[in-house]
């Protein structure tokens, strides 16, 4: 049995069951409502803008999105203007497209819906940035939260207080227009005020992280405050999350189901060190049960200050297989469901007993690429990464492993 090829039928398995494009149709279908726009951000928008056109085609659109994430048809579609911007990190045209934004909703129509399509990614590729903060101070704020180890609410509440948009402040430009928000969750506990850092969700003021270096402290009173959580015009924004990771868990345990064998379904979610992560899934695996386990979630890495190739579920997988070196019978995949991990277009990798030797056998050293942050490197020398393209949904990483005995 390729058990690899198992654990990649699973993973397709949950991606579709949140696809962006299918969600929304369907949604909008259900619904009784003339929209007079409509504007999708995020790296799932231009699946879930593709399906709120399947239902309504002639409604114009702006769609801000990740770099490759368009597909042919819809960037040659009429009434659809594309920007794509820069992420992980944000660039110029993040700021050029925060600007398209506020002129595009100022130009809808008063008197009808204005539907929104968010998805994760917006934090990155979306900003208008208050006076006195420039481009490189932001791009500056969010290679360090990166690269700090902080889960996502932590740095999205930092995002929040260096931005106009955001934190509900985008409430302001609606103009008094109703809004139809519709989400797919990549946050832990599907808090609308954190997808996206909350572009139209009302959010309740939290601590900053303790360990914010001084220039980004300095950095963020400049904003506008957030509108408060009782201001009346919220009732005008009708807010549903489509889909989450448990959804993307359940399509892969449907899946599972004709497999036969027992199914391990873990409904906590991953959090903190990957590497650590990767050691603690693998010691469950060789004193667990045989079948299929499931895990979701979001863990993190704190980068070296000049880190190799890879990301988080790059990392965790190289963890899990130095942690199962020797071990017969145990795959383990890990992948982003948005298609991309890290700074990287390898979505995670797959791994088993083997996969550490084999690295050495070809010169690669996995415990030094671990401590570098260079997981990728050695991954794609045995080849064990994962490539799925962008995949439409956006809702954190899953783990999937198989245990035959």
């Amino acid at each position: 049995m390729n058990t690899c090829l198992l654990l990649r039928n699973l993973l397709d398995a949950a991606l579709a069951a949140t696809d962006g494009r299918a969600l929304v149709a369907d949604d909008l279908r259900r619904r009784d409502v003339l929209l007079g726009s409509i504007v999708a951000i995020g790296k799932a928008a231009a699946s879930m803008l593709e399906g709120a056109l399947d239902v309504m085609p002639d409604v114009q659109a702006l769609l801000i999105t990740k770099d490759g994430h368009v597909s042919p048809a819809l960037r040659h579609r009429a009434g659809v203007e594309i920007i794509e911007a820069g992420h992980p990190l944000p660039d110029a045209r993040s700021l050029e497209a925060g600007r398209r934004l506020l002129a595009f909703i100022a130009a809808a129509p008063v008197d009808r819906p204005v539907l929104f399509l968010l998805s994760g990614g917006a934090s990155s590729l979306v900003e208008v940035l208050p006076e006195g903060v420039s481009l490189e101070d932001w791009r500056r704020v969010n290679a360090w939260l990166l690269g700090s180890g902080l889960d996502i609410h932590a740095m999205n509440a930092v995002r929040k207080r260096l931005s106009c948009i955001k934190g509900g402040r985008l409430l302001e430009y609606l103009g008094g227009r109703p809004a139809l928000v519709l989400m797919i969750s990549d946050v832990p506990g599907d808090d609308p005020a954190s997808i996206g850092s909350g572009l139209l969700s009302p959010c309740p003021a939290v601590p900053l992280p303790q360990n914010l270096p001084d220039w980004v402290r300095d950095l963020l009173d400049a904003a506008p405050p957030m509108p408060a959580l009782d201001d009346a015009r919220w009732a005008l924004a009708d807010a549903r999350i489509l889909a989450s990771n448990a959804t993307a868990l359940d399509g892969a345990v449907r899946a599972a189901l004709c497999l036969g064998v027992p199914i391990h379904r873990h409904d906590e979610l991953l959090c903190g060190d990957a590497a650590e992560a990767g050691v603690r899934l693998v010691r469950e695996l060789i004193h667990g049960a045989p079948g299929v386990y499931l895990w979701g979630g979001e863990t993190t890495v704190n980068l070296p200050e000049h880190p190799g190739r890879g990301g988080r579920n790059q990392h965790l997988a190289l963890s899990a297989a130095l942690a199962l070196e020797g071990q017969a019978g145990i795959s383990l995949l890990a992948a982003g469901t948005d298609g991309t991990d890290g700074a990287t277009q390898d979505a995670g990798a797959c791994v088993d007993g083997g996969t550490a030797a084999a690295m050495r056998a070809v010169g690669t050293a996995p415990e030094e690429a671990l401590s570098r942050a260079d997981s990728g490197t050695a991954l794609a020398a045995v080849d064990a990464l994962i490539r799925t393209g962008p995949t439409g949904t956006n809702v954190m990483d899953v783990v999937i492993a198989f245990k035959s005995s």
